[in-house]
């Protein structure tokens, strides 16, 4: 008796709800897509998938019209510099997320006792390897785009409303940002430790 009361009162406050037009909005273009991109300070493997999502969707998306964008755009040539710098930063962000995930599973060194758990340990170690090695894919996209954004044609020209994209630019011209070079020196170790506990035996 008193369940069939309470499913009443509960489907009488329901109907009495008013139906409202939502907010909601279809997600478009790239820089929508980009703004769904977020880090947590701890992240987990299905945070990292999620951030993946956004971030190739938005690398697939079309760019809004330039007036919208937040920032004065003046000439063509911004703009297309702007494009370059943008799909340049979007793959440098899914090389982040996919070495953060590879680090979830990885395991930095193997050792004689880790025998017993060596089969749950491969299984987690190439999970990283697929990570680090996706990411390397990345790198080489990456390269594409900040080759466009680092023609002489824009050497004297600076986005400056996007300040952060034009140092991540800058630091893969000097070398400093290199993730061929991080992610090679990731995938050797992590082949090395595969075959580490492949040929390890559990005697004890």
């Amino acid at each position: 008796m008193k369940r069939s009361i309470l499913t009443i009162l509960l489907a009488l406050i329901f109907f009495s709800i008013p139906l409202t037009k939502g907010n909601a909005y279809a997600v478009i273009y790239k820089e929508e897509w980009y703004k769904l991109f977020h880090t947590h300070y701890q992240q987990y493997p299905d945070d990292c998938s999620e951030n993946i999502f956004w971030l190739e969707k938005a690398a697939k998306a079309d760019y809004c019209n330039p007036q919208f964008l937040g920032f004065k755009v003046e000439t063509e040539k911004q703009w297309e510099k702007y494009r370059y710098l943008f799909q340049m930063h979007i793959n440098l962000k899914i090389i982040e997320q996919y070495m953060r995930m590879g680090r979830i599973y990885d395991k930095k060194i193997v050792l004689f006792y880790d025998a017993p758990y060596k089969d749950e340990y491969q299984r987690n170690l190439e999970k990283t390897l697929a990570c680090y090695e996706t990411a390397l894919y990345y790198w080489t996209e990456a390269k594409v785009w900040y080759e466009k954004a680092n023609e002489s044609k824009f050497r004297f020209l600076f986005i400056e409303a996007r300040q952060n994209w034009e140092d991540e630019r800058e630091r893969i011209f000097t070398g400093e940002l290199n993730y061929e070079k991080i992610c090679t020196r990731e995938i050797n170790r992590v082949k090395k430790n595969l075959e580490e506990l492949k040929q390890m035996d559990y005697k004890y």
